[in-house]
């Protein structure tokens, strides 16, 4: 739990040093444009859009940081939040530590949010973040499922899988970005959970693995992750939407 003898400050870190190959070859990912702009400048703008949020650090490639340092110096963020730039590893486990590594020593709770996710809105990180401040220790926004899902025995790309269940598709959830963490809880759980391949790609994950209860609180629609081609078709629409209705 948070120690409510000190102020909460908020972090947000974005791991952005993966490629993204599934949007096809060429630039990593998070540096797509997005409406004219970089995915990942979307994504530093939706968490510095919160009032909470006081920093935001940007992992970058770990011989990306220049160049994504210059990106976003030529985008404009909001003034009254800093934004730090530092290198990441080859996972993003390391990644996110990186940037945990580089937090001030008086953040008490962080963010973890997907550069892949440019388009959340400032009300669900909110609602995150004040989640974290009312004393749970780790916090994941989420959506219940459209989609009926079955368990199956993975086999070859294309052929038929034999399904093993279906499990209640009530319980379940899809799990979105940000992630809201006290910062002891998700220090503690990078420090334990060993790194295996790729590491942890969901820190919330590791959080549970450590027997620390994790909460969910309501996503959003808007807040879906552009990985396919076809994302960044939804996405572009969102855009052209907010731009034409509220001034975004």
């Amino acid at each position: 739990m948070s120690d409510d003898s000190r102020p909460h400050r908020t972090a947000a870190v974005i791991p952005a040093a993966g490629r993204g190959v599934r949007l096809g070859p060429g630039a990593p990912k998070a540096l797509r444009a997005l409406g004219g702009t970089p995915m990942l400048v979307h994504a530093v703008r939706a968490m510095a859009r919160s009032r909470a949020v006081s920093l935001v650090v940007v992992v970058a490639p770990p011989d990306g940081a220049t160049e994504v340092r210059h990106l976003l110096d030529e985008h404009p963020l909001p003034e009254r939040t800093d934004v730090l730039v530092v290198p990441g590893g080859d996972t993003r486990q390391e990644s996110v530590r990186a940037g945990l590594d580089a937090l001030p020593a008086d953040i008490t709770s962080v963010l973890i949010h997907d550069a892949a996710r440019p388009l959340v809105p400032v009300d669900t990180v909110d609602s995150v973040v004040e989640a974290v401040r009312d004393g749970a220790p780790a916090v994941v926004p989420a959506l219940p499922l459209a989609d009926t899902v079955k368990e199956v025995e993975p086999g070859r790309p294309g052929e038929p899988e034999p399904v093993l269940g279906t499990p209640e598709r009530s319980r379940l959830r899809a799990v979105q970005t940000p992630q809201g963490f006290d910062l002891k809880t998700l220090l503690h759980a990078h420090e334990t959970i060993a790194v295996n391949g790729e590491g942890a790609t969901d820190d919330a994950g590791m959080v549970e693995r450590t027997g620390v209860t994790v909460v969910v609180v309501p996503g959003h629609e808007e807040a879906f992750k552009v990985t396919r081609p076809l994302d960044l078709v939804l996405a572009e629409a969102v855009l052209a939407r907010r731009r034409a209705t509220d001034a975004y």
